[in-house]
């Protein structure tokens, strides 16, 4: 089971994944059907919440299950979720379905992410339109998508729309900073708004309007290409590694990308085992 050492009481964790989620103590308390003032107690030490209670406040505020097994151990109970490695021998069978995502995708680029956006897995044609022109250090594990797209040593000078796509990836970033609490996407965010030309965070954002931002990047011999993208996660996973990952597909945005793709201009191998 995984082993998180608590930072803080399971009152002030509870109430941090509130004010998160930007719920008022009655809010959820009616939302939970719970009291209010039995909310309040937990909140504060003045009560310690049952198992079956923090995990039905768990989940009516979205938490991460990473962060679920954070709210126990701070409670003093045992963790509720099994983090297994890629690699164990039990996630065969999910690497396999994660390949087959890959693979059924192609010729059109699409990679699978971590929690911090490294690089799990990622099927050729992603594979060559990422690696070209790339500085060697960007690509030593773990891989951060996110750094190389953005660096100025990484994809940054070939993106015709840095400006727009940065913004596009910084606030989903940022989103995602502020949602989770996590220290390392915070530190992430930073770093990157530092970088040369890549826009800022829109606050106050539509998420819709994230959608549809396109990419448009050069290929190595100068071809303009335009993509969209859409992620997916794992919504049900019980596993903290299967809940954690994303699959980000890339689609052509318009036909002379799609006829450069079908060409077999990128080629490559599923590859991240």
């Amino acid at each position: 089971m995984t082993t998180i050492a608590p930072i803080a009481p399971v009152g002030v964790l509870l109430r941090e994944w509130r004010n998160r989620r930007r719920r008022s103590q009655l809010d959820l308390a009616a939302d939970a059907e719970v009291s209010t003032r039995h909310l309040s107690f937990v909140e504060t030490g003045r009560s310690k919440p049952s198992r079956e209670l923090l995990l039905h406040l768990a989940e009516h505020l979205d938490v991460p299950l990473r962060d679920r097994n954070s709210l126990l151990l701070a409670a003093g109970y045992a963790p509720e979720h099994r983090e297994t490695p890629l690699d164990d021998e039990a996630m065969a069978p999910v690497r396999a379905a994660l390949r087959t995502i890959l693979t059924g995708h192609e010729p059109f680029p699409a990679l699978i992410l971590d929690r911090h956006s490294c690089l799990v897995m990622a099927n050729g044609p992603l594979l060559a339109l990422m690696s070209e022109g790339i500085a060697p250090e960007l690509l030593e594990p773990p891989i951060n998508v996110l750094r190389v797209s953005l660096h100025p040593e990484g994809l940054a000078p070939r993106i015709a729309n840095l400006a727009e796509w940065g913004t596009h990836l910084l606030t989903r970033l940022h989103r995602q900073a502020i949602l989770t609490g996590d220290a390392e996407l915070i530190r992430l965010r930073d770093e990157l708004l530092g970088y040369p030309g890549v826009g800022g965070v829109t606050e106050g954002h539509d998420p819709a309007s994230m959608l549809f931002v396109p990419l448009r990047l050069r290929s190595a011999d100068g071809t303009l290409l335009s993509f969209f993208s859409t992620v997916a996660t794992f919504g049900t996973a019980v596993d903290i590694t299967l809940a954690e990952l994303a699959i980000e597909t890339f689609f052509p945005a318009d036909a002379a990308t799609e006829a450069f793709l079908r060409s077999d201009a990128l080629r490559g191998s599923t590859t991240g085992e």
